[in-house]
């Protein structure tokens, strides 16, 4: 073998280069240390911490109470997450408007909501032009008697409620008599405070405008459901049963029950004390001496627009609180209203059980109310500020079996001021009077005759029709008029 290195055979030569040579790494590769969440990491770590310090300090007493209240915390933030990235939202039934357009009427004018919404009018201080009824005192003893553990039940009052419409009044035919100078618009703080909050209606509704010559009056249509009550309109989710106890239609007359009945036993009722006020004119809407009418005081108020010319409004109130001396002219009137509970396990609100949560968490409750019933709330608020009055009772009343509707309790009363539950609603006041002088400029613009203004069922906009001279005069004509809840034909306007 080889001998003298001759042989080749087993010599190694190398003939690649080294530098091409690479090391493959199969590992998973880390993550850089500033990418992992330790913030995160760490809060959970001292919440840990603390809750194990806190155990401690118990000796395990309350354990089960504190794991309550995580689960609690929990369940509460994943309510938040559901409510805030619902990507699956209710499908809402297409509403139905309060009256159905015929083809001889002739649209004029259509108004989007967000044109309204920036608008701004401060009127001057009002004059008051004429007052007159009688209003029971406010019984504050009722107040401060009723609560969750000791409710009162409802009480079902015999006395009657006028609902005049402004062309049947006949002070205000007679004050358009006297002021035909000075007063061109008159209407009624229900018509106004519609119109004022009209940005947050769901629902459809409608208003009569008759111009005379160069006078306005702003009418409801008869046999309309306008001064019936809505429930839950502004909800995520409002009621949308057909037929039953809680049908929009049905609650919608519980609610206006429950409100008439609440303002009238909230009064004083002492034997052989002094419990009304009357004022020298009585009531005007009286048809007889022996009518029992329910307690109110009728205020017409005179505003003054931009150009000086005036608006009467036919203003109420309620009740008025009794005097704090002997001989002291009580000033100090207020309104009285009912926030009903109908379902406290309907979800469609995010309703509070108010028997459970009223006397803890008040204001979460009334909170849920003014969210779910934003609309209807402030046409209280701009009724209140119309009329002058000095606060707002709002009464809590649930019903006794969540499937009867005949059955109520009183769990509760809150008082309000006007200005402070306007700003609860976010509702800006100028705003407000903003919209109503829009519309009432819009309304000027017209040819002398008849018009409709009507809410769009399923959009946020109005728009105003030129309607027939004797349109709606006919009590018996109900062709073209629903209830303005809801619709069986999918495609309606």
């Amino acid at each position: 073998y080889g001998a003298g290195g001759q042989s080749q055979m087993y010599v190694y030569h190398h003939e690649e280069d080294e530098s091409t040579y690479r090391l493959v790494d199969t590992s998973r590769p880390q993550r850089p240390i500033h990418h992992k969440p330790r913030g995160r990491l760490m809060q959970i770590k001292i919440r840990r911490d603390r809750e194990r310090r806190e155990q401690r300090k118990m000796g395990g007493r309350q354990q089960a109470p504190m794991r309550k209240n995580r689960e609690k915390e929990r369940r509460s933030k994943r309510n938040y997450r559901s409510y805030h990235y619902d990507r699956n939202p209710p499908q809402l039934r297409a509403r139905a408007p309060t009256v159905n357009v015929k083809s001889n009427w002739k649209m004029v004018r259509e108004i989007l909501f967000q044109e309204l919404s920036k608008l701004n009018y401060s009127p001057g201080r009002p004059e008051d032009l004429f007052v007159c009824g009688s209003v029971g005192y406010y019984d504050v003893r009722k107040e401060k008697s009723v609560s969750v553990k000791f409710p009162q039940k409802l009480a079902k009052c015999d006395r009657v409620f006028h609902t005049v419409s402004t062309s049947d009044d006949p002070i205000i035919r007679r004050l358009a008599k006297v002021h035909y100078d000075t007063c061109k618009m008159f209407a009624t703080d229900s018509v106004l405070a519609t119109l004022m909050t009209c940005i947050r209606s769901r629902y459809s509704w409608d208003i009569i405008v008759q111009r005379v010559s160069d006078c306005l009056f702003f009418d409801k249509r008869d046999e309309s459901r306008f001064d019936y009550l809505t429930v839950d309109e502004t909800a995520k989710e409002p009621p949308q049963d057909e037929g039953g106890i809680n049908s929009p239609q049905n609650l919608a007359v519980e609610a206006t029950y429950i409100n008439q009945n609440l303002s009238q036993q909230m009064l004083m009722s002492v034997p052989g004390a002094p419990c009304m006020l009357k004022l020298k004119e009585s009531n005007p809407f009286a048809e007889k001496d022996s009518e029992s009418i329910a307690s109110v005081i009728y205020r017409y108020r005179k505003f003054t627009l931009k150009d000086g010319s005036g608006l009467v409004v036919r203003c109420k109130h309620d009740s008025v609180l009794p005097p704090t001396s002997h001989g002291q002219q009580p000033d100090q009137f207020i309104d009285i209203k009912a926030l009903n509970e109908w379902d406290p396990k309907y979800s469609g609100g995010n309703h509070y059980d108010w028997r459970k949560n009223l006397d803890r968490q008040r204001g979460a409750v009334f909170a849920t109310e003014l969210k779910n019933n934003s609309c209807k709330i402030a046409k209280w608020a701009m009724t209140a500020v119309l009329a002058g009055s000095a606060s707002i009772k709002f009464g809590y009343v649930s019903r006794f079996n969540p499937r009867d509707s005949s059955s109520h309790q009183i769990l509760g009363i809150q008082t309000e001021r006007p200005d402070k539950l306007a700003s609860q609603l976010s509702l800006d006041v100028t705003n407000a009077w903003g919209i109503l002088h829009a519309i009432i400029d819009y309304c000027r613009e017209l040819d002398p005759g008849k018009y409709l203004i009507m809410k769009d069922p399923n959009k946020p906009l109005m728009r105003i029709y030129e309607v027939p001279e004797d349109e709606f005069d006919s009590s018996g004509d109900s062709e073209g008029v629903s209830d303005g809840y809801q619709s069986d034909d999918k495609g309606s306007d």
